[in-house]
């Protein structure tokens, strides 16, 4: 399976999108500047103590207050809060957690109120950001992540990814990180540090270890609530949390993040720097590489998938329902149990993709075409979980009931990704009635007229539909040729195809949008 990876950098966001056999998985977007994202540490102070529900509320410098459970509080809590006390008191100074004597584990049973007090200083990571009118969900149990391994600070402990599953190469990665890590430190070690060096793990070891104690000089300074050490940008994080040899291009249109990328691959595998490209090409790169066709046909209430069968996604407050529909398809031949099963299974590929591009969490409810026969809703149900085991993120699978029903639990540690694509109409804006059309041409060219003659505009860029495009540059007598000799400017005309058929857009000689 070949991997691809299309980042799209602009002033306002990045979004990346991932390609699996030039099919479209996943998509992430990521502000600048965006805040809250899931890894980040912060200095928070307790705002409310809810022994109803046996946690806090956190004050992170979020518009809502982050949310802490007594369950995310970690064993390791006591330990973690005398470091903080230590570490926020001018009189000491730490370089080494390994000076700092531990204490007992907190009690699995205990209540909130006994650790935690209202205006009292907490060290807290984002577990899962902000979505819709929630705050963050926190955790105090820290966690540092690496490529090949999870740093885990006041834990003794060394775990290996069961996805490992030579028994030899766990016992080799175990004593090797042992041998090497800190003490009070633990570690997770990933499943691609398969096979690998010491001196590679110990090199990545020692970058986490530095990356926690740089929080110490923080500490000392910082004012609650304030950020203690922030995740690397979200590019950088999928590349970390994805990258595999089969990757084939990872293809940027922006100079700086194509060669931090191609920085961060070099570290990683350096005979696959290569693979990191620079787009500057003149068409947009999500349009050149086909990505806003597919998403076009990937998002929206409506999903065709083969053979005319459809999905139906439908979103509730409370859970995500997606209906499997057979559509026109039938194959001559095959009774309905035949087809049944052949759409159900292909409706699996085509969940699995939907789930991970949309990024749909919490309960999923599938509803099936109805089969009689159990082993074919058995087949249903080993499909899904084949094709689900490609997802990263944490979830659950329950066997077919006997109305074909499948329910997916899926974890939901962000927003989920959320396109519109469904079109108001382009000549009434949705309000069922239109202007004439034939005033068109005169709107758009009092336009030009504005941006050339009242603006003083030197060169000017149209961005339209490529009917639009056509009907303005076509022939020697074109509107384009007319204003060229009308106004002595030549106003250049982009064909865009994500535009609408009576949008239209005008940028002056800095690519600067001129809003008129």
């Amino acid at each position: 399976m070949s991997s691809d990876l299309i980042i799209d950098v602009t002033p306002s966001e990045i979004v990346i999108a991932l390609q699996e056999n030039k099919k479209l998985v996943e998509l992430t977007r990521e502000r600048s500047g965006a805040k809250f994202a899931v890894g980040d540490i912060y200095l928070g102070k307790v705002k409310k103590i809810m022994p109803s529900l046996n946690a806090a509320f956190i004050d992170v410098g979020y518009s809502k207050d982050a949310f802490l459970h007594y369950l995310d509080m970690g064993p390791q809590f006591a330990t973690l809060n005398k470091f903080l006390r230590i570490a926020t008191s001018r009189k000491n100074r730490i370089f080494s957690i390994a000076r700092i004597q531990s204490e007992p584990d907190i009690n699995k049973e205990g209540k909130v109120n006994e650790l935690l007090k209202v205006g009292q200083k907490i060290l807290v990571q984002v577990a899962k950001e902000p979505i819709s009118t929630k705050g963050p969900r926190l955790t105090s149990e820290i966690s540092i992540a690496g490529r090949n391994m999870v740093l885990i600070p006041f834990s003794d402990k060394i775990s290996v990814s069961q996805k490992i599953r030579s028994n030899e190469e766990k016992s080799r990665l175990k004593k090797l990180i042992q041998s090497i890590k800190p003490r009070k430190y633990g570690v997770i070690i990933r499943t691609v540090a398969e096979g690998k060096k010491v001196a590679e793990l110990d090199q990545e070891l020692r970058r986490l270890v530095d990356k926690w104690e740089s929080s110490f000089n923080k500490l000392g300074r910082a004012q609650a609530p304030s950020l203690i050490i922030g995740e690397m940008d979200r590019t950088t994080a999928l590349l970390r949390d994805i990258y595999h040899s089969d990757f084939s291009s990872i293809i940027v249109n922006d100079q700086t993040a194509s060669e931090e990328i191609a920085d961060y691959i070099g570290s990683i595998e350096p005979e696959k720097r290569k693979i990191v490209k620079h787009y500057n090409g003149r068409l947009p790169i999500f349009e050149h590489y086909g990505i806003d066709k597919q998403i076009k046909g990937s998002f929206g209430k409506t999903v065709s998938f083969k053979d005319g069968a459809y999905l139906i996604v439908e979103h509730t407050e409370a859970f995500h329902v997606i209906d499997v529909n057979s559509g026109n398809r039938a194959r001559a031949g095959n009774d309905q149990e035949s087809n049944a099963l052949d759409v159900n299974l292909a409706a699996c590929d085509e969940i699995a993709r939907q789930l991970r591009l949309r990024d749909m969490g919490g309960i999923i409810v599938i509803d099936f075409i109805d089969m009689h026969v159990s082993a074919n809703r058995q087949k249903v149900n080993e499909h899904m979980k084949e094709v689900m085991a490609q997802d990263r993120t944490k979830h659950n699978i329950l066997p077919l009931s006997k109305f074909c029903l499948m329910q997916i639990t899926r974890q939901r540690v962000r927003p989920e990704e959320n396109i519109e694509t469904a079109e108001n109409c382009p000549t009434c804006n949705g309000t069922g009635k239109i202007v004439p059309s034939i005033l068109f041409a005169d709107e758009l060219e009092s336009k030009v007229r504005y941006a050339l003659k009242e603006l003083n505009k030197k060169k000017l860029l149209l961005k339209v539909h490529p009917f639009l495009a056509a009907y303005l540059t076509k022939g020697f007598k074109s509107p384009r040729n007319r204003w060229y000799f009308q106004y002595l400017r030549w106003v250049k005309v982009e064909a865009n195809s994500a535009s609408t058929l009576l949008e239209y857009h005008f940028y002056d000689e800095g690519m600067e949008e001129i809003i008129i």
